[in-house]
Parts: structure tokens; C-alpha cells; sequence
């Protein structure tokens, strides 16, 4: 009976997952010779080039502004603590069109703080600094969230009895709290890493121009049709897939370990 029971389970996750996967049976599909001709092919390496290096530097900002504030909240008062992440998740389910026009009128002109920004000639529309920040907005509440996750699995006894043997705050993180948080760390990153790289409302609204690929792969929809789709989206998710699953396996092999 238990084996008939495990089987019937694992034939409906097996039919769930085929399900779940079949979206990507689309890359085989005939949808006519892939398109990869001049006017479609050097847009799309430029919106390459600007996801790439862009979000690398968004999710740099990430980690630096986010893990301390992470490691903060795994370690305050609990009650403290429910408020801080219920203002992350107010960003976290802010629509992301929603998001982008909050933020191009937050940092626009005819706010202060961005008439301030444009007198020292920091521009906050259709600019590298507009497609970072908005790439920062829409994932560090999702890093800073499993950061905090990550941080809470350290047990405290062992940063307790660092502390005890002299060594300061920062040596402590980097010998204990860091090393044991490592891979949640990683699972972290890489869902911010997906979600800045993938975002296209708020940055359709912000930044425009530079084109990321998210960008590129819509104007080319527009512009050309599915054939000139078809490449560049195979390179987004080559640059969006192996990194969250790859932290997703370590983790699960350390959890076995």
C-alpha cells in the first residue's frame, strides 16, 4: 500500500513537473529560421553587454547594502523585526509598472531629491545610473528577505563563544556567521540576480535606453516577429538559469551533508 501510495505520488509531481517545464519545449518549436541578421543581431549584443555589466554592479550594491542590514535584522528583537520586513514586502509587492512610475517621478525633476540629482548632473531617465537603480529597487528586498533567512540558520551559541575567545565583530562574521550563511547567501543572490536581470516593467518606464535584454527581446517581438526573438532569449536564459539552480543543488547537497 505505501508503495503504491509513493508511486501515485511521484507520478503526480512527475506529470506537475512536465507541466511546469513545458513552456520550455517552445525553444524547439518551428516558429520559421531564427533571425540574427544585422539590425536585429547588434542591438541585442549591445542589450546583452548592458544586462550583463549593469547588473553586476546593481547586485553588487546589493550585497553591500543589503547583508548588513540582513545581518541586523537576524539578529534584533523579533517584534523589531516583523515591521522591517513588512516594509520590505511592501516593496517586494509593489507591481513593477507601478514601480516605475513611482520611481521616475520620485527621482524625476519635479521631485526635490531629483531636481537635486539633475543639478549635479546625475540623470535619472534613459541612463546607466536609472537602469541600476531601478535593478536595485526590484531585488534587494528579495536578498535582503533570504539574506535574513540565511543569517537566522547560524547558531548563536557559536558567534557567542567567538566573541568570548576576543575575536571582534567583523572577524567573527567573516571566520562564523559567513561562512556557515555562505549558501543561502548565494540562493539569495541568485533570485535578485534573476529578478533585476528579468525585470522589464520598471526599467521599460525608467531606462528605456540603455536597452537590457528584457527591453531587447520586446522591441524585437515588436519589431520582427518570434525569429528574431528566438536568439537573444536563449542567451537570457543562459544568463538567468544556471546560477539560481546551481545555488539551489549546493544547497541541497550541504542540507544532506
Amino acid at each position: 500500500m505505501i508503495g503504491r501510495s509513493r508511486l501515485i505520488g511521484r507520478a503526480g509531481v512527475g506529470a506537475f513537473t512536465l507541466a511546469l517545464l513545458y513552456p520550455l519545449a517552445a525553444l524547439f518549436a518551428p516558429v520559421g529560421g531564427w533571425d540574427w541578421s544585422p539590425q536585429v543581431a547588434g542591438p541585442s549584443i549591445d542589450s546583452v553587454r548592458t544586462s550583463i555589466v549593469l547588473s553586476a554592479l546593481a547586485m553588487v550594491i546589493v550585497v553591500a547594502i543589503g547583508t548588513p542590514v540582513a545581518l541586523y535584522l537576524a539578529r534584533c528583537a523579533r517584534r523589531e523585526r516583523v515591521w522591517w520586513q513588512a516594509a520590505l514586502l511592501a516593496s517586494i509587492l509593489l507591481p513593477p509598472l507601478a514601480l516605475g512610475i513611482l520611481l521616475s517621478i520620485a527621482f524625476g525633476p519635479a521631485a526635490p531629491f531629483g531636481a537635486a540629482l539633475a543639478h549635479i548632473g546625475v540623470g535619472t531617465t534613459n541612463t546607466a545610473t536609472a537602469f541600476v537603480a531601478t535593478q536595485v529597487y526590484v531585488s534587494i528586498g528579495y536578498y535582503v528577505l533570504g539574506a535574513v533567512a540565511a543569517f537566522e540558520g547560524v547558531p548563536r551559541a557559536l558567534e557567542a563563544q567567538a566573541a568570548l575567545l576576543g575575536h571582534a565583530p567583523f572577524d567573527v562574521f567573516r571566520r562564523i556567521t559567513f561562512p556557515l550563511a555562505r549558501l543561502g547567501l548565494a540562493v539569495a543572490l541568485s533570485i535578485a540576480w534573476v529578478r533585476a536581470i528579468g525585470e522589464l516593467g520598471a526599467v521599460l518606464i525608467t531606462a528605456y535606453h540603455p536597452s537590457g535584454m528584457a527591453v531587447q527581446l520586446w522591441v524585437n517581438l515588436q519589431s520582427f516577429g518570434l525569429p528574431a526573438v528566438m536568439p537573444l532569449l536563449v542567451i537570457f536564459l543562459a544568463a538567468t538559469l544556471p546560477l539560481p539552480w546551481l545555488a539551489h543543488v549546493l544547497a541541497q547537497r550541504r542540507a544532506r551533508a
